[in-house]
């Protein structure tokens, strides 16, 4: 056998065997495991808009036929007139049917104003608002653990309990791998 062979050969030997110790180790030595040092639950409000509509009952004053309340003061004018006529004579009476009629307008304005702010009616509106109705939502878990010396924190899916499992020294965070 020539010098090259038996080296080769020796090598060959060599790189098997560490080969087999390693993958050897690695399945003696099973998976490994981050520890998890704490678990904080991440929550998101979530604010959602909604329209809240119910019925009023409205009271509305009727529109005014006559702003000016021209037919409360000419009908108070001519009673108010009527009436001072009845009182005094002569020169007296004119006087008292002027007072009177100016009297009486002014009355007649007023009780047309009061008939007027008095006439209402009742109506149904629908009346809308917005209101926020909020929740929370969970959005993951801040997971603390440590792996070696090294103490770290990632965001994870799930609430991964006391460890984390390590493969090829990176965390597997997916469920179920």
């Amino acid at each position: 056998m020539n010098k090259s062979m038996l080296v080769g050969t020796v090598l060959g030997a060599v790189g098997v065997t560490a080969g087999g110790a390693v993958a050897t180790y690695s399945l003696v030595s099973g998976p490994q495991y981050a520890e998890v040092l704490a678990v904080t639950p991440v929550n998101e409000t979530i604010k959602t808009p909604r329209q809240v509509c119910n019925d009023v009952t409205v009271t509305r004053q009727r529109p005014v036929q006559d702003q000016h309340r021209i037919a409360g003061t000419a009908v108070g004018a001519v009673v108010g007139g009527l009436l001072g006529n009845q009182v005094g004579k002569g020169s007296g009476k004119k006087v008292a049917t002027v007072a009177g009629a100016v009297g009486g307008g002014y009355a007649g304005n007023k009780v047309q104003e009061h008939m007027q702010n008095s006439d209402t009616y009742t109506t149904t509106e629908t009346r809308c608002n917005t209101v926020t109705d909020i929740s929370e939502k969970r959005v993951g878990y801040d997971v603390r653990y440590q792996l070696g010396d090294k103490v770290d924190t990632v965001r994870m899916a799930y609430d991964p309990g006391q460890r984390i499992e390590v493969r090829d020294g990176q965390l597997v965070l997916a469920a179920g791998n």
